[in-house]
């Protein structure tokens, strides 16, 4: 009930701050994704569940992860409006500009209840036309079934500016996030944008300075051997407000049904 007394008060507008459309990336430069704060990853090894959604000309918009043979999870404000011709899956590499193996799209299914103006129910689906080489560098992750609540460490990966001004990594970048509990996370926002944090959400906050960015959205946040979160939206970026994703135990079951 909690929850649905928060959608009910959620205004017709996103989060206040917050940027992640094309059209946004066109006009808010400096707002484009990153991990922040963060590390270098040392090889594909290093994060193997790891994706990188790719537009038909190669060019990174939002990670995902491998949670299947050929499916990846992603966010729903990532793939709506895109066609399956136009968007590629690359895994197997740590590198944005190189390296991987691109597969092709046959599939993509974002949550019914995905709300482009509240961001809620962001989750989403993408499935290749043939099945993932399994190595060393590719390899699927469990959904995570458990809630997480706060106080746990986990670890986000994603492609993009580490700075600002700056310029994307070509390396993928690595943090290690302190997660809130839902109460906590409402409180550090303001009282408009804590109405966007609903129970199927997730929060992540460890310092200013440090956190997730636009086009990290869509990726993995993990806590030992799960994806327990899919960074959704942010307060552009790492300025000392929560990280908000949607809550991976909370879509599981949705996930799996349509697999």
């Amino acid at each position: 009930m909690a929850n649905q007394n928060l959608f009910m008060r959620a205004q017709l507008k996103r989060p206040e701050g917050v940027y992640f459309d094309d059209d946004d990336f066109n006009f808010n430069p400096e707002f484009q994704g990153r991990v922040v704060g963060g590390t270098s990853a040392t090889s594909a090894a290093q994060f193997p569940y790891m994706a990188s959604l790719r537009t038909s000309g190669n060019a990174h918009f939002c990670g995902a992860t491998i949670i299947a043979a050929r499916t990846v999870l992603s966010a729903a404000h990532c793939t709506v409006g895109r066609s399956t011709g136009g968007t590629r899956v690359v895994v197997g590499t740590h590198l944005r500009l190189s390296g991987g193996m691109s597969h092709a799209v046959n599939r993509i299914v974002n949550h019914p209840n995905y709300n482009a103006n509240t961001i809620a129910f962001d989750v989403s689906i993408v499935q290749t036309s043939a099945n993932f080489q399994g190595s060393n560098t590719v390899q699927s992750i469990a959904m995570g079934s458990a809630h997480v609540g706060g106080g746990v460490t986990a670890i986000v990966s994603g492609w993009g500016q580490t700075s600002h001004p700056g310029s994307a990594p070509n390396v993928l970048q690595w943090a290690a996030l302190t997660t809130l509990t839902n109460a906590d996370c409402r409180n550090r926002h303001t009282a408009n944008n804590a109405q966007f944090v609903f129970d199927h959400k997730m929060c992540t906050f460890t310092r200013s300075g440090q956190g997730i960015c636009m086009g990290d959205s869509g990726g993995p946040l993990v806590v030992g051997s799960n994806v327990v979160g899919i960074p959704s939206w942010v307060i552009a970026c790492a300025r000392g407000f929560p990280d908000v994703y949607d809550r991976v135990s909370s879509h599981r079951n949705w996930v799996i049904s349509v697999m």
